[in-house]
């Protein structure tokens, strides 16, 4: 029998979230038509098709796909599977390559009609982008906002697009404009917030960054053209980068601009305003297209006290010091101890070195994992199998029941009892067909993920003392596929300074990679040990 994996995807949290399950209901009718045992289930929800990449359902069927765990693939439709050409090519040549065919409610998917219609579907996202622009630029030149939510404003219900002032946040944002004419600074104002523990707008605390914004932008409070009584849009632009599939804005040059007076909408004068400019013109870096070579651990430090990100805040006696940014920026955080950035890297590839210096011993725990995996789905397929036979034997019993009751053959009361058992068998098969769904998300590890990670291992566990600084760029991104954070555990008011390191086989697995253990000043920690979630293990 055809083994098949279904793959179901829904692209924004504003649609119904049951439209995977339709989904999953209409692929399963397919392949019991076509004959096929479902042997697995994959879904993203509300994530766009447009890119492969940032979509974790269909990153997992694929390393399904390579582990040869299916024969065919079963989607509702192309474009669940991608909306992207590039990415529909990629996938449909790598399937090919495995013998893995894909179907759709439509029939198998060919060459050329897979090839039509992941370009219709292409084309489907940019007449959306256009026609929501063209859209969003009628709201503007009917005087209606066309942004998200601005601190100091609410929405008018009942009238999209249209702002009231809110008192209360209004004060705050003239009192911001005024603290910061007054030669206060932005972290200044933003630890006072917090610290008059006044709501934020957004999150938990004020930032530096949300009252400063980014001056070439036009971004952050302080350059807000809502406050001086100005609706202004298309300051930026999205792009999407094809190799992460993320989403980034680029500014747009400042005769793209469309402004509309809003009067209405004014909460800081115009003297008020134009000084804060002035200061902010007089204070702006000029920004340069030249990027320092980034750190080795950049990215990945954490505090050990409020699990913040850390940030370099400059140098002393030739030695650089990195600073929790939450208690920098917002003063949220009451550690405000500099460290120095030499002491936790020792401390981590020390760290790193000492924990795999036997990479065979995690090949092994793989190993097993992968067997012990194989053999659970083999029999998850079983089981279903049973289960679904059962549920159908079910529902045709109290069908009959049913009918024998309206007919009159029966009496309700004589029969009462084995309905109400029959409906509870059933919610018990299928509360067991759920779980078994669940297990399915687990798939085996692809080779080429587990081949990089050992890579990694055995590159740093080899890797010389004195080769801490100058990595290659290869070398590093080895080092940044293993690691996933670096929390850094350094006591205010103290010398002492102790590092935990996380590592990546979490994200291929499910589990912490490495087991508990302290010393030399830095501690290697797995939180659950090394036990996969799966029954059986």
């Amino acid at each position: 029998m055809i083994r098949a994996a279904i793959y179901a995807r829904f692209s924004s949290d504003l649609q119904n979230d049951k439209s995977v399950a339709d989904q999953i209901a209409l692929c399963r009718e397919i392949c019991a038509r076509a004959g096929m045992a479902v042997i697995s289930t994959f879904e993203d929800r509300a994530i766009s098709g447009s890119s492969a990449i940032n979509r974790p359902g269909f990153q997992a069927l694929m390393r399904a796909a390579e582990a040869k765990a299916f024969d065919a693939i079963v989607a509702e439709d192309v474009d669940r599977i991608s909306r992207d050409q590039g990415d529909w090519h990629t996938a449909r040549k790598r399937l090919d390559f495995l013998g893995i065919a894909i179907h759709t409610a439509s029939g198998k998917v060919g060459k050329i009609e897979g090839s039509m219609r992941a370009l219709m579907g292409e084309l489907f996202i940019e007449n959306l982008a256009a026609h929501t622009r063209r859209g969003l630029e009628a709201v503007i030149r009917d005087g209606r906002h066309a942004g998200g939510r601005a601190y100091g404003y609410a929405t008018v219900p009942g009238k999209p697009g249209e702002l009231s002032i809110v008192p209360e946040e209004a004060a705050i944002v003239r009192r911001i404009f005024q603290a910061y004419v007054g030669g206060m600074t932005p972290r200044q104002i933003a630890s006072q917030m917090n610290a008059e523990k006044v709501a934020p707008p957004r999150g938990r605390t004020w930032n530096a960054s949300t009252i400063n914004g980014n001056l070439a932008r036009g971004s952050g409070m302080l350059l807000n053209d809502l406050y001086a009584g100005r609706i202004v849009w298309n300051k930026l632009h999205m792009v999407k980068d094809p190799a992460t599939g993320k989403r980034v804005s680029r500014p747009n040059p400042k005769d793209q601009y469309r402004i509309v007076a809003a009067e209405h909408l004014r909460i800081i004068d115009d003297t008020l305003w134009q000084a804060a400019q002035a200061r902010k013109r007089a204070q702006g870096r000029p920004q340069t297209s030249r990027r320092r070579q980034p750190r080795i651990l950049s990215g990945l430090l954490r505090c050990g006290t409020c699990g913040g990100g850390m940030a370099s805040v400059g140098h002393r006696h030739g030695t650089a010091r990195l600073q929790c940014s939450a208690a920098r920026e917002s003063g949220t955080c009451t550690n405000l101890r500099r460290v120095k950035r030499d002491d936790i890297e020792r401390l981590t590839f020390d760290g790193l070195r000492r924990e795999l210096a036997q990479p065979a011993a995690i090949a092994e725990y793989v190993t097993t994992y992968n067997a012990e995996r194989r053999r659970l789905a083999r029999s998850n397929g079983q089981d279903r199998s049973r289960l679904e036979r059962r549920s159908a034997e079910i529902g045709r019993e109290l069908n009959r029941l049913v009918d024998a009751i309206a007919t009159g053959r029966v009496d309700v009361l004589t029969i009462a009892d084995r309905i109400n058992a029959l409906e509870q068998e059933r919610r018990d098969v299928a509360g067991r067909l759920a779980a078994l769904a669940e297990n399915d998300q687990v798939v085996a590890l692809h080779p080429a993920a587990l081949a990089r990670y050992l890579a990694a291992v055995d590159a740093i566990a080899a890797m010389p003392a004195e080769t801490e600084t100058g990595l290659s760029s290869e070398f590093v991104a080895r080092i940044r596929d293993l690691v996933s954070a670096v929390v850094v555990h350094a006591p205010p008011n103290s010398e002492a300074l102790e590092i935990e390191i996380r590592g990546r086989l979490t994200e291929l697995i499910g589990l912490p990679a490495f087991a508990d253990r302290s010393g030399g000043g830095y501690k290697v920690v797995a939180r659950e040990g090394l036990e996969p979630p799966t029954p059986g293990l």
